[in-house]
C-alpha cells in the first residue's frame, strides 16, 4: 500500500503533522508518481560528480585512470589474488593504498573486491556527535549469500611473464582465463581466449577515499560579492565537495559523518548488444540505454527500494526492490555480473556503435555494451560471470545467494485480496460465495483495518469477533488466510510490542543513539531493526499461537511497507543517517532492509509450534538478492490500465532471470477500477505470473470474479480452472527453481539462446520446461495476438490443437473466451484435470498426460511430487518421475529421476499408491494409429499375472488445420511406479 488514506494518531498535533508531510498522496485522485519526491542523478551527490566524473573522462583523448596494481605487492595462494591498488591523489603527492582481492570459484565464477587500508584512530576527523562506524560497510554478503563460495583448486598462475601484466587461469579446464593490467588497472575476463567482461576499460573506477573534514573559516562578504564567489566555485578546479559533508533534498537533511565514500566502475560487455535484469524497475525486458538517443531514458537507472506512489512506466525510476544482478546475451553465450552493495546505486548503460567491417557500406551496428556502477557507500565487491548459457547464469548466482523457496502447494494455485475485508463475516460470506459459483480459490488475504488502531498482532474486537471461527470455515476447504504485518511498530500507550520494542532497545535509531520516530499508518512508529539477531528472536516469540491470538497454522503473513516506507521521510523512506546494529548508517543498508524483516518473519513463523514443520510463505514487497531463499515478491502498487497489465509481463520475466522467480502482479490493478473487459484480460494473464493474486485498493469497487456477470464471471472461472489444471506443472516449474535456479517462466532468450531476432520478445512466456507458451491479451479490444515462434517444431493450441509451425510471427485467434496458450512439440505435460474449490482438495486426485509430438514423433517430460506442506521432501519424500515417448518404438515410460530410497521416502510413497495416471493424450498422434483400438501396459511391483494388460485406445482426425490425437484412457498404472505402454 501506498499513502492514500488517513490513519489513526493519539493527538491532534502530531495528525497534523503527518498530514502536511503526506498531503502530496493524501485525499486526492490518482495523479500519477510524484517526481519531485525522488531524486534524479543530478540531484543525488555522489551519482553527480561520478557522471560528472566519466564525462570528463569521455572529454579527454589522454585520460588515464588514476588507479594502478602495485606489482610487489602482488601474491597468489589457494586460488585467491591478493595484491595493493594505488590512487593517485593531489597531483600525484598522495597515494590512497586500496586492498584488492580477486577470488577464482571453484563453480567458474569469479570475484573482486577493493577495500580501503584502514586508518589508525585520529586519522579522521567525524562529527563529534557521530556513533557511525569509520570503516566501509563489508557485511552484505553475510545477508546475501549463502554458498558457492568454495575457491578453485585448479586456478593458476600464467606461465608465461609479461611486462605489466598477471594473467590467472581458472575454471572447468581452465578455459577462463583474468588478465590483470597493473598501470591503469583494469581487468579482462576471457572465456576460451575472447574477452567477454571488461573492468575498468574507460577509466572510471573512482573509490572516494576517506579524508579529513576541514572546517574552512567564515569570511564576512562585501555587498556584491556573492555573485562573484558563485563565479569562482565554477571556474574552480577539482571536485565538486559541496555534497561531501551534507546533502539536503526535499526539506531533508542528511548529515555525512564519514564524508564522501561512493564507489563506482565502469564494466564493459563488448560485443554485446542485450543486457537484462537489475530488477526492479517499470522498464522492457532488454534494458535502454541512460545517456542519450531517442527513446532512450536521459537518467541512469537507480537500485534505492522506495515506497513509489502510483508508479509510471517506461521509466529506470526506482521502485520497491533492488537486485544487482545483470545479464549480457548474444547468440552462443550469456554471460554477468553480479554488484554486491546494499547502498543507494545507479547504473548508466550505454551501447556506443561501430562499422563492423570496411564491407559493411556504413550500417552501424551495436557492439560493446558499456555500463557504470554508482554506489553511495560499502565496498567494490563484483561477482564475474563467463556462462556460456543463460541456465549456467541462473544456477551460479542461485548457488551464491540462494535458490527459491520451495513453497506449499498452496502458495502457487489462486490468492483473493483486497485493502480490505472488514469484517470475519465478510471474510466468510466472501469464501462461501467463491463456492456458490464454483470458483477455485486458494488463499484470502487481510490488510491493515483487521488490527486494533494499525496495532499489528491485534484483531479489532468491533469487526473481527472471532478469527478463529473464520479460520475454521477455511480449513473445511483447505483454505488459508494472510494477514499483513508491515515493521513499523504503533508508537502509542497500553501497547506491549511497542513498550517491548523500547525496553529491549531493538529499534532503529536516529544519528544520535536515540530511538528513531517516524511516520506510517498508524501515525507515529518505530521500526524494528531486523540487523540485530536479538530483535529477530524477540519478533519470533510475537508469531506463537499463544501470543497472536486467533490465528491457526493455515495463517500466513504478508510483508508490506518495508523499503521501509516512512510517509515523512527523505523520498518517503528512512533517513540515510540513522543507525542500526552494529552502528551501521542506514545508507550502507537500505537495499537489505526489506530481505532482513521478510527473513525475521521467515524464522518467526518455522517456530510458531513445535512439533512437524509446515513451509512458510511469506510475501515481501521490498527485496534483495537473496530474498528468493524466504518468499515471494509483487510488484507493488499498479494501475487498472491496460498498459501496467501490459507492463507486468516484462517485470515478472525480468525477476525470474535475476533469480526471484517467485513473483507476480496485482490482477486487475491496485489503483482504479478496471472494466469488464481489463479485468477478464488480466485474470487471463495472471495465471501465467508464479504468485497469481488478485488485489485492489480500499476505494475501488469491489471486484471479486462471481460480481463480474455473465460472460465474464464464467470466463474468468475457465481461467482459473486452467491454472489449477496445470498446477503439477507449475509445481515441478518450482522444484527446478528450488533446485537449479532456473525461472519459472522464461523469456524468448532463456529457451532460445541463439534466435537473435527474439532476445528482445518480451510480451509471452514459456511455464517451467513444459514448451507451454502463452501470449497475454494486453490490449483493449483485441481479438487476435501474434505469437512469436523461435524453432521449426511444431506448436499446438492447447484447447483445439490446432498447429502452427515455422519460424516467425504467428497470428492467433483470441476472442474474450480464448486464452493464447501453445504447447511446444517434443513436450509431455501433467495436469489434474477434476475441478475442486482448493488445490488441497486436489491432493490425491489421479492425472491425465498430455504427450506433444515433436516432428520427429519424440516427447519428454518430468512431474514433481510432495506432500506440499512439510520439509519432509528434503529427506526423500517425494516423487520424481520422468516420463518419456520414443518414436521410433511407439512407446511411452515412466522412470524415477529419485537418486535415493529412504525411509520417508518410502512412506510417502504408500500415501500416494493409489494415486494413478487416468488419462493419456497423445497430440500429433501418427495417422498408422487410425484403426489401433489397444494398447498394451506393463507396470513394475506387480504381481506377474498384472504386470501386463491390455487397455483401450481411441484415435481421433483433427483436421482442418488441427493435428489428429489419441486418447488412452484409465490406463490403471500409479504415478510413483514405473510402467510402458506400447502403442505398436
Amino acid at each position: 500500500m501506498t499513502p492514500s488514506k488517513a490513519w489513526s494518531a493519539p493527538r491532534w498535533t502530531t495528525v497534523v503533522v503527518v498530514l502536511l508531510a503526506t498531503l502530496c498522496c493524501l485525499f486526492v485522485p490518482a495523479l500519477g508518481v510524484k517526481h519531485e519526491n525522488f531524486k534524479k542523478c543530478d540531484q543525488s551527490g555522489f551519482c553527480k560528480r561520478n557522471r560528472q566524473f566519466a564525462d570528463k573522462a569521455a572529454a579527454t583523448t589522454s585520460w588515464t585512470s588514476p588507479y594502478a596494481l602495485d606489482p610487489t605487492s602482488l601474491s597468489f595462494s589457494d586460488g585467491i589474488l591478493s595484491a595493493v591498488v594505488l590512487k593517485t591523489v593531489k597531483d600525484g603527492q598522495e597515494k590512497v593504498r586500496l586492498p584488492l582481492k580477486v577470488t577464482f570459484l571453484e563453480s567458474g565464477v569469479a570475484r573482486v573486491t577493493l577495500d580501503e587500508e584502514k586508518r589508525q584512530k585520529g586519522d579522521i576527523v567525524l562529527r563529534h556527535d557521530s556513533k557511525a562506524r569509520k570503516e566501509r560497510y563489508n557485511e552484505a554478503g553475510a545477508w546475501a549469500l549463502v554458498g558457492g563460495l568454495e575457491t578453485s583448486k585448479g586456478a593458476a598462475l600464467s606461465d608465461k611473464v609479461e611486462e605489466g601484466f598477471t594473467k590467472v587461469f581458472y575454471g572447468k579446464g581452465g578455459k577462463h582465463q583474468a588478465i590483470i593490467r597493473h598501470a591503469p588497472f583494469e581487468i579482462d575476463f576471457q572465456r576460451d581466449g575472447e574477452t567477454h567482461v571488461k573492468f575498468n576499460q574507460r577509466g572510471l573506477l573512482n573509490i572516494e577515499h576517506w579524508r579529513q573534514k576541514v572546517e574552512k573559516p567564515q569570511e564576512e562578504k562585501k555587498e556584491g560579492e556573492e555573485a562573484k564567489e558563485e563565479e569562482k566555485k565554477e571556474e574552480a578546479q577539482g571536485e565538486d565537495e559541496s555534497t561531501w559533508w551534507e546533502e539536503s533534498f526535499g526539506g531533508n537533511t542528511d548529515s555525512k559523518p564519514r564524508g564522501p565514500e561512493a564507489v563506482a566502475l565502469d564494466i564493459t560487455f563488448p560485443g554485446y548488444e542485450h543486457v537484462f535484469g537489475i530488477p526492479e524497475h517499470a522498464t522492457r525486458l532488454s534494458l535502454k540505454t541512460t545517456r542519450g538517443g531517442d527513446g532512450n531514458y536521459k537518467e541512469p537507472y537507480r537500485l534505492y527500494n522506495a515506497d513509489v506512489f502510483e508508479y509510471e512506466l517506461d521509466s529506470p525510476m526506482t521502485l520497491y526492490g533492488a537486485i544487482p544482478f545483470m545479464q549480457a546475451h548474444r547468440k552462443g553465450s550469456t554471460v554477468g555480473v553480479f554488484w554486491l552493495n546494499a547502498a543507494e546505486t545507479w547504473i548508466d548503460v550505454v551501447k556506443p556503435k561501430s562499422i563492423p567491417n570496411p564491407l559493411s557500406l556504413g550500417v552501424l551496428r551495436h557492439t560493446d555494451t558499456q555500463t557504470h556502477w554508482i554506489s553511495e557507500s560499502g565496498l567494490l565487491d563484483v561477482f564475474v560471470f563467463l556462462g556460456p548459457t543463460p541456465q549456467d547464469l541462473t544456477r551460479q548466482y542461485g548457488e551464491l545467494t540462494g535458490f527459491t523457496a520451495m513453497p506449499q502447494s498452496f502458495a502457487i494455485a489462486y490468492h483473493q485480496c483486497r485493502w480490505n475485508y472488514v469484517t470475519d463475516e465478510d471474510v466468510k460470506d466472501v469464501d462461501r460465495r467463491f463456492d456458490k459459483f464454483k470458483i477455485p480459490y486458494d488463499v484470502i488475504w487481510l490488510d491493515i483495518e483487521y488490527t486494533q488502531e494499525k496495532k499489528y498482532f491485534t484483531w479489532d474486537p468491533l469487526t473481527f469477533v472471532n478469527p478463529t471461527k473464520m479460520h475454521k470455515q477455511l480449513d473445511k476447504s483447505e483454505r488459508k488466510l494472510v494477514a499483513i504485518i508491515d515493521p513499523h511498530i504503533k508508537n502509542t500507550d497500553n501497547y506491549p510490542v511497542i513498550d517491548e520494542l523500547k525496553k529491549k532497545d531493538l529499534a532503529v535509531k536516529n544519528k544520535e543513539g536515540n530511538l528513531y520516530e517516524g511516520w506510517c499508518w498508524p501515525g507515529s512508529s518505530m521500526w524494528i531493526d531486523c540487523f540485530n539477531p536479538a530483535a529477530i528472536n524477540w519478533w519470533k516469540g510475537l508469531f506463537k499461537y499463544d501470543s497472536f491470538k486467533g490465528t491457526a497454522p493455515n495463517t500466513f503473513i504478508w510483508n508490506d511497507m518495508n523499503e521501509p516506507s516512512v510517509f515523512n521521510g527523505p523520498e518517503t523512506t528512512m533517513p540515510k543517517d540513522n543507525l542500526h546494529f552494529g552502528n551501521w548508517e542506514h545508507r550502507d543498508v537500505h537495499n537489505l532492509y526489506g530481505l532482513t524483516f521478510h527473513n525475521a518473519t521467515y524464522q518467526a513463523l518455522l517456530e510458531r509450534k513445535k512439533g512437524t514443520i509446515r513451509r512458510p510463505f511469506a510475501l515481501t514487497r521490498a527485496f534483495y538478492a537473496g530474498s528468493q531463499r524466504i518468499g515471494a515478491m509483487w510488484t507493488g502498487d499498479n494501475l487498472a490500465e491496460w498498459s501496467h497489465l501490459e507492463a507486468s509481463i516484462p517485470m515478472i520475466l525480468n525477476q525470474g532471470i535475476s533469480g526471484f522467480p517467485f513473483a507476480g502482479a496485482d490482477v486487475g490493478g491496485f489503483f482504479g477500477n478496471p472494466s469488464k473487459e481489463l479485468l477478464t484480460r488480466w485474470y487471463q494473464a495472471g495465471i501465467y505470473y508464479p504468485f497469481f493474486r488478485g488485489h485492489a485498493h480500499i476505494d475501488t469497487r469491489r471486484r471479486e470474479p462471481y460480481l463480474a456477470g455473465a460472460p465474464y464471471t464464467e470466463i474468468i472461472t475457465q481461467a482459473l480452472r486452467l491454472r489449477y489444471q496445470l498446477l503439477p506443472a507449475w509445481y515441478t516449474a518450482f522444484h527446478e527453481a528450488a533446485t537449479t535456479g532456473a525461472p519459472i517462466v522464461r523469456p524468448n532468450f532463456y529457451v532460445h539462446p541463439d534466435d537473435e531476432k527474439g532476445f528482445a520478445v518480451d510480451d509471452q512466456l514459456y511455464i517451467g520446461s513444459y514448451g507451454l507458451l502463452a501470449k497475454p491479451v494486453t490490449k483493449e479490444g483485441q481479438s487476435s495476438v501474434d505469437v512469436y515462434l523461435a524453432d521449426d517444431q511444431p506448436y499446438y493450441d492447447y484447447f483445439d490443437y490446432t498447429v502452427y509451425q515455422g519460424h516467425g510471427h504467428h497470428n492467433i485467434p483470441a476472442p474474450l473466451e480464448k486464452i493464447p496458450l501453445l504447447m511446444q512439440g517434443g513436450h509431455i505435460i501433467p495436469r489434474r484435470d477434476r475441478p475442486r474449490r482448493s488445490s488441497g482438495l486436489m491432493k490425491y486426485d489421479p492425472f491425465t498426460l498430455v504427450v506433444v509430438l515433436d516432428k520427429d514423433g519424440n516427447a519428454q517430460g518430468t512431474l514433481y511430487l510432495d506432500d506440499g506442506e512439510t520439509f519432509e521432501y528434503e529427506q526423500g519424500a517425494y516423487i520424481h518421475r520422468r516420463f518419456s515417448f520414443d518414436g521410433k518404438r511407439n512407446s511411452l515410460s515412466s522412470s524415477n529421476l529419485v537418486d535415493r530410497v529412504t525411509v520417508k521416502g518410502e512412506n510417502y510413497l504408500k500415501t500416494m499408491a493409489k494415486v494413478r495416471v487416468e488419462k493419456v493424450i497423445i497430440v500429433g498422434a501418427p495417422k498408422s494409429w487410425r484403426n489401433k483400438k489397444e494398447v498394451v501396459v506393463m507396470e513394475e511391483g506387480k504381481k506377474e499375472s498384472a504386470r501386463k494388460k491390455t487397455v483401450e485406445m481411441e484415435w481421433f482426425e483433427g483436421g482442418k488445420g488441427r493435428a489428429d490425437w489419441a486418447v488412452v484412457r484409465d490406463p490403471k498404472v500409479g504415478v510413483g511406479r514405473g510402467w510402458r505402454i506400447d502403442f505398436d
